[in-house]
């Protein structure tokens, strides 16, 4: 995870001054022991995301992930998909029985 704001500095306890500085000369600033993860639930048979802290040597805080954190990680795919692909191109990524130019109708 990452800061590229003051105030998300802040929130894990450092200085305002510090935390202006930091983000002023760096343009994201890494936050060690911090992460996102997804476990699956075999009862409701779901992935769910959470934001996991390391408190201490052998604790850590757990808690379901925010939306608003999705923009701070780096290296996991965004639970909402690609903003870049279109609506067109995710329904036919989840067709299973894909057949190319196929399985498309033209009308004349």
């Amino acid at each position: 995870m990452f800061a590229d704001q003051a105030g998300q500095l802040q929130q894990r306890g450092m200085s305002r001054q510090n935390a202006l500085m930091l983000v002023a000369n760096q343009t994201a600033v890494p936050i060690e022991g911090e992460w996102l993860e997804a476990f699956w639930c075999e009862g409701c048979q779901q992935t769910t995301w959470y934001h996991i802290r390391k408190c201490g040597d052998r604790t850590y805080k757990i808690s379901v992930a925010p939306q608003e954190l999705w923009q701070q990680v780096t290296g996991v795919i965004d639970s909402l998909g690609n903003p870049s692909v279109g609506e067109f191109t995710r329904k036919s990524a989840r067709q299973v029985g894909y057949q190319g130019i196929r399985g498309f109708q033209f009308v004349s």
